[in-house]
């Protein structure tokens, strides 16, 4: 049994990390900036107040956990999108003081840095919407930087090109820097198997230090 802090809890990914690692007994703590919005009742879960873009309230909820989880990202509106970088510099300085009693880090990335078949990356892909490749050009800022940090165990699990909520399958493949296409050349995971994925590493522990993606 892992302890988690989670955060990011309500949103698509994130609720469904919480879900999954709740049912395969892991001790979750959700950090939410108001707990009202969590609903969810399980014995495991611990709802605490706190600030991803906080160092300090990462520290104070990373203390005594095996994992720190972020499933921050900027789909929820323009206003979020700034957030997704500085985020992850406050998670690492957060983890980082913990010196030596630091817990693990992962954290939710996203596809358009990954190669597409054709070699170029998904970002380059004619007629994606500005906001879009805001999104997606935050998220490489992010990785960009996790790939500077030698002293914090980090992993970045980007999704597949299309990720929605759908079944649990419980399987899906793995990739570093390559999108994960089928036979068709699509790409996509349900957000339920990307959950299986991200509390599959929590367990196994196979990415520290670097970016991997999962599709169906």
């Amino acid at each position: 049994m892992a302890k988690i802090a989670l955060f990011g809890a309500t949103g698509t990914i994130g609720s469904r990390v919480l879900r999954e690692a709740l049912d395969r007994g892991h001790q979750v703590t959700a950090v939410v900036r108001d707990p009202a919005k969590l609903t969810e009742k399980h014995e495991n879960l611990t709802v605490a107040t706190g600030d991803v873009l906080d160092p300090e309230s990462v520290e104070a909820v990373a203390q005594g956990q095996d994992v720190v989880v972020s499933a921050v990202g900027g789909g929820d509106g323009p206003g979020h999108v700034a957030t997704i970088e500085p985020a992850a510099k406050s998670l690492v300085a957060g983890v980082r003081a913990l010196g030596e009693k630091a817990p693990r880090l992962i954290t939710v990335g996203g596809a358009g840095s990954l190669r597409t078949p054709d070699g170029k990356q998904v970002w380059d892909a004619e007629g994606l919407p500005e906001f879009l490749l805001q999104i997606m050009h935050a998220h490489g800022d992010a990785l960009d930087y996790y790939r500077t940090v030698t002293d914090v165990r980090w992993t970045n699990l980007s999704p597949a090109g299309l990720i929605e909520p759908g079944e649990r399958t419980g399987t899906y493949r793995t990739a570093l820097d390559d999108l994960v296409v089928d036979g068709n050349g699509k790409s996509r995971i349900s957000a339920e198997d990307y959950a299986v994925a991200l509390v599959d590493e929590i367990e196994e522990a196979n990415h520290i230090g670097e970016r991997f993606t999962v599709g169906d």
